[in-house]
């Protein structure tokens, strides 16, 4: 793969499924990596995200994350592996280990020393570092200017124009006027970057605006209902559109809410009500959920159509 690798269609983040002692399950995860890659509409699978929980994941299980979803996945769709390190020293090595796996394209984290101000030149550095030294096809990952690791329009515009291995970018600013300054950066370029929302809790707006794809931690519960949306709102189906808008909104509203780090464990939840995952645990410092938030997920499962009345389980506690 090059630069010219074009991403597109829902792109879910995998969860990493865990056991009750907190060792991957290997078994769930290939389980949970084939029923993603089986979804009509789905065109990647993003390993080692914040869905995957990477922050709490060693080297070694990075590296073998990537190399079982690529085995999994088999070529079905391209394998987007997440990179999350403090340095482009130490980000090269991940993405080394991941190339070495065979994975089509990396998803580069914002820095966390951009959190205490640092100068974004550092990001510029990041970014062409790492394509030097790896030369595969990257994803640019924006932050909302909260955490204050957003990129601002200059910075975009010159790390597109000057580092062509940059393929697409996840756009997670969750604010609307900044998605739209992003994607006129984007549509002016010589050449085609991706857009590919994270907009979750404002999919619809996003998507109005234009993009390419969803590339979202959600997908790995609604991968299916996301990508029958980008498909209506493409193509000016309103309000089939707005249907499954309502549907997935219902969902986002149990899913994205304070306290937002539960999020992945709330995802883990409904995918063992759906059946598609044998336990709901996280690795710490997340702790479980409580039996009244369970219940509140398996009624919005149940609004959107996605689980029967009479559907029993509560999810799995650790």
């Amino acid at each position: 793969m090059t630069e010219s690798l074009q991403l597109s269609g829902a792109i879910p983040a995998n969860i990493m499924p865990f056991r009750a002692d907190y060792s991957i399950d290997e078994g769930e995860y290939r389980r949970h990596l084939d029923w993603l890659a089986s979804v009509p509409g789905v065109g990647g699978i993003t390993c080692n995200g914040h869905a995957a929980e990477v922050s709490v994941l060693t080297r070694k299980e990075r590296q073998w994350a990537a190399a079982v979803a690529v085995a999994t996945v088999n070529h079905r769709v391209p394998v987007v592996a997440g990179i999350y390190a403090e340095s482009y020293r130490q980000a090269i090595d991940l993405a080394l280990d991941v190339k070495a796996e065979g994975v089509d394209a990396l998803l580069i984290f914002p820095l966390n020393a951009l959190l205490l101000g640092g100068d974004h030149e550092m990001v510029y550095r990041h970014y062409a570092e790492i394509a030097s030294a790896v030369g595969l096809p990257m994803v640019l990952f924006m932050y909302p200017a909260w955490t204050r690791m957003q990129y601002g329009e200059e910075l975009l515009q010159r790390l597109l124009t000057d580092i062509p291995l940059i393929v697409a970018v996840k756009e997670w600013s969750l604010d609307i006027g900044v998605y739209e300054r992003n994607l006129r950066v984007l549509r002016s370029l010589d050449r085609h970057v991706a857009m590919l929302t994270s907009h979750s809790t404002n999919l619809l707006p996003s998507l109005a605006l234009g993009a390419d794809g969803i590339l979202s931690g959600h997908g790995s519960v609604i991968c299916d209902l996301q990508a029958q949306l980008l498909r209506a709102a493409g193509s000016g189906r309103r309000e089939e559109a707005a249907v499954l808008y309502d549907r997935i909104q219902g969902l986002t509203r149990v899913v994205y809410r304070d306290p937002l780090g539960d999020m992945y464990t709330r995802m883990k939840e409904q995918l063992v009500m759906l059946g598609r995952l044998r336990e709901a645990v996280s690795r710490p410092p997340l702790l479980p959920i409580s039996d009244v938030e369970r219940g509140e997920l398996r009624d919005a499962l149940r609004k959107a159509g996605l689980l029967a009345a009479d559907a029993a389980g509560v999810g799995s506690k650790r």
